[in-house]
């Protein structure tokens, strides 16, 4: 049985980006939480190892908002592939997954905030 909950994480190359792209998100309820994290990242793009420094954007979501959030990523995201992964979550403490699902929208896009 597919998991509830999703952990979807994917990296910007700013800190303000990801912090904006986060505040979004929640704004949005595509998803009640979201961490930045700054990462060095080791990579092979177009055939060159990279080595960056990038934040990493950590999203606690429905998995039924996966379609939504991947969506909104992929419209706003300035990389050209952007990492996105969702991770199923298997458990959690059952107030936060209670909190979770109070705090998470239903799984249209809301349109932009004015």
């Amino acid at each position: 049985m597919p998991s509830e909950y999703a952990l979807i994480l994917t990296t910007y190359p700013r800190e303000e980006a990801a912090r904006a792209a986060a505040r979004e998100l929640v704004e949005r309820r595509l998803a009640p939480a979201a961490q930045v994290f700054p990462i060095g990242s080791v990579y092979r793009w177009k055939g060159a190892i990279r080595h960056e420094s990038e934040y990493m954007l950590l999203i606690t979501a429905k998995a039924a908002m996966y379609a939504a959030i991947e969506e909104f990523i992929s419209t706003h995201h300035t990389y050209e592939t952007p990492e996105l992964l969702r991770l199923p979550v298997a458990g959690g403490l059952p107030d936060y997954l209670r909190w979770i699902d109070r705090e998470s929208g239903n799984t249209a896009v809301p349109p932009p905030a004015p």
